[in-house]
């Protein structure tokens, strides 16, 4: 399988299928097509693994692609203006928010993972149940705004702002820590907490969430008394 990702903030994953090569994806995000591609939509696992991914942001039904007759072209791509991330994760299982899986090689285990402390699971603004992608080969994955990338050494941390975390590697402890002073807690715009990851591993931030985007927006939006 060979890929490009093209565009700037409303990014296109452009990728091409040799013969015996699977394609899976999450429902919605096709662009387009080239005429020897077969689609196909299948409840991957069966029923149980279905609702499992449906918890986790992603569809029910993965949407697989091969090709036939030769080399074949499948376009994917977010619902929402942001960037998109290419993640090889053969040696490292990664947990993502919710909604961020776009695509992936068969070879790639979509399933939940639960958030293991309470702190994190109502203050962390990543909810209950995360997504975590093993297995081997590649990830698709899509956020709002721009994306950072850290590499984190053993021990050493990072605090972010409550939604921002797109992903991590999972040898990255996830938390929450309070926000020290009462100024900051009234004034900063940040609440009461902010995550904390604490190395080893990779972490992937957003510049913008999806919250953020749809509420600069709301002031703009028609009402029904105008």
């Amino acid at each position: 399988m060979r890929y490009n990702i093209s565009g700037s903030n409303l990014q296109v994953v452009n990728i091409e299928l040799d013969s015996g090569e699977e394609l899976s994806t999450t429902a919605g995000a096709l662009v387009y097509t080239s005429g020897n591609v077969n689609m196909e939509s299948k409840m991957e696992g069966g029923l149980m693994a279905g609702l499992k991914r449906s918890l986790s942001g992603s569809s029910m039904f993965l949407v697989k692609f091969r090709t036939t007759g030769g080399t074949g072209t499948v376009g994917i791509a977010g619902e929402a203006p942001g960037k998109i991330i290419d993640l090889d994760i053969t040696n490292n299982t990664w947990i993502c928010q919710k909604s961020a899986y776009l695509g992936s090689e068969s070879t790639v285990q979509l399933d939940i993972a639960f958030q293991k402390k309470l702190g994190s699971m109502l203050f962390g603004g990543e909810g209950l149940i995360l997504q975590k992608l093993s297995g081997k080969g590649m990830v698709f994955a899509h956020a709002c705004g721009d994306l950072i990338q850290m590499d984190l050494k053993p021990g050493e941390i990072v605090k972010v702002s409550t939604s921002h975390v797109v992903g991590w590697q999972d040898t990255v402890t996830y938390d929450i820590s309070s926000v020290k002073g009462v100024k900051n807690v009234l004034f900063s715009g940040e609440g009461l907490f902010m995550t904390t990851l604490t190395g080893p591993g990779r972490v992937i931030l957003q510049s913008m969430t999806l919250g953020d985007l749809a509420m600069s927006l709301y002031p703009y939006m028609p009402s029904s008394s105008s």
